[in-house]
């Protein structure tokens, strides 16, 4: 029989583990948005002006992304709660 400290443990991991991956996934979002535009900027020798405008898509959709997969989740949670 597994002890009740190690149970509520693995309980919370399971609850917390969908939402460990979310601010990594909101960092590469933007990262690779940045890099992109450096890329365009580096390109066309456009200086900042891609990187800008790249950096502030890349912050919206990471943020569209956050907000879509966390509300997902919790509907999620909230149907298997209504299950039980």
């Amino acid at each position: 029989m597994p002890e009740p400290e190690k149970d509520s443990l693995s309980n919370t991991y399971r609850e917390v583990a969908p939402y460990l991956g979310l601010g990594l996934q909101l960092a590469a979002t933007m990262v690779v948005m940045i890099f992109i535009g450096d890329w365009i900027d580096k390109k066309y020798e456009t200086s900042p002006i891609w990187t800008l405008i790249f950096g502030v898509l890349g912050i919206f959709t990471g943020m569209y992304q956050l907000i879509k997969t966390v509300l997902n989740l919790q509907s999620r949670k909230s149907k298997d709660e209504k299950k039980l």
